[in-house]
Formats: structure tokens, C-alpha cells, sequence
């Protein structure tokens, strides 16, 4: 479980194929690997995933074929800058809100542009995930906790302040056209499991 404060930005420094899957390795300079053991989970611009090795300053992932599919990671590329956060714990501060790093899908950027001080952005999502989007609700886009302004339809509007541009990968790699990971609200998700159950 984690929040989408954002704790460190890390680079990917390397990509190899292990027998039809991708094993990655993620360098971070910031992170502080002190408290992570193997089998310890960081979310990686929000996807949850699970350190097999690791050194001073880097760990590495093993990848399947279905996380590749449903993700941004497929179009990674060594040197691209990684949104992390490790795996929240009991005494952790709840900065953001309830993240699984279980990505339900991508969106894409579809406006990007000055707002004052603010990088004020639209996002289309899927069609099967807008009825989980509310305004002034919560969305995690590329591992990031972030308030939706407004809904339009599958459009969802978002202002990010200069802080979180500056320590997340949004002012370098984000821009119109490109495809970000998409995580809706668990609590939007239960309570329509719940209701739909109810309804059986």
C-alpha cells in the first residue's frame, strides 16, 4: 500500500529480457535504501513492484508481460526519470491518499500549459474508468496523489502546483501525447463492488 507522496524521482538505468518477461534496474541517489530488504515493494510511477536484488543505490524488478501491457513501462527507455515511493508503513504519515500501485490503465495528455504558477493539464482515461473520476475527487497518475479539479466526461482536469512538478517527472517528461499510468480511488472501486453485489 502506498499514498502517492512522491518520496524521490530515480533513474532506469538498464532493461534486459529474462525468458519472455523484463527485468529492470532503477538507480536512485535520494530514495535511502536502509530500510528496504528483498521482497520489499516500491511503486515505480506508480506501479507496485518487487525488489529481487539490490545495492547502494539501485534495485531491480522483475516484470510480466501483463504489466507490460497495461502500462507505460513498455515505452521506458534507459535514462527516463521514475516517479518512486516505497511501500507505506503502519506510522506513516497518510500524506495522500489509499494507493495500491495496481495500475487500472493509461491515459493520455491531452492539454498541458501555464496557469499562473500552476501546469494546469487534461488527461483523457479510459471510457471504463471515468465513472470512478469525481470532481475534487482523488486520482494517482504516474504514482502521483493528485486532485481532480473537474470531470468532462473521460476528461479529467488537474492543476499541479510548482512543488510537485519540481520533485516528480511531470516538468520532464510529461507532455501533450503522452501516456501517463492511471490508478482510480480503491474507495470508488469498493463501494461499486458493494453496491453491485447488494444488487445480485
Amino acid at each position: 500500500m502506498f499514498t502517492g507522496i512522491i518520496e524521490s524521482t530515480g533513474t532506469l538505468r538498464a532493461t534486459e529480457e529474462v525468458d519472455g518477461d523484463v527485468r529492470l534496474i532503477i538507480e536512485s541517489d535520494n530514495l535511502g535504501f536502509d530500510d528496504v530488504k528483498l521482497g520489499d515493494s516500491i511503486a515505480s510511477n506508480g506501479i507496485c513492484l518487487t525488489v529481487v536484488a539490490m545495492d547502494d543505490n539501485s534495485y531491480s524488478v522483475d516484470v510480466s508481460r501483463e504489466t507490460l501491457a497495461k502500462t507505460t513501462m513498455k515505452h521506458w527507455q534507459p535514462g527516463d526519470t521514475l516517479n518512486l515511493e516505497k511501500a507505506m508503513l503502519p506510522t506513516t504519515r497518510f500524506g495522500g491518499h489509499m494507493v495500491s500501485g495496481h495500475v487500472d490503465d493509461v491515459g493520455v495528455i491531452k492539454v498541458m500549459r501555464e496557469d499562473a504558477r500552476s501546469i494546469y493539464i487534461e488527461i483523457a482515461i479510459p471510457d471504463a474508468l471515468k465513472k470512478y473520476a469525481a470532481t475534487k475527487g482523488s486520482i494517482t497518475v504516474d504514482g502521483i496523489s493528485l486532485t481532480t479539479n473537474l470531470v468532462k466526461d473521460n476528461i479529467v482536469c488537474l492543476n499541479i502546483i510548482p512543488h510537485t512538478a519540481e520533485v516528480t517527472n511531470i516538468g520532464r517528461h510529461w507532455k501533450v501525447g503522452g501516456e501517463v499510468n492511471i490508478e482510480v480511488d480503491l474507495i470508488a472501486r469498493y463501494l461499486e463492488r458493494l453496491n453491485s453485489a447488494e444488487a445480485e
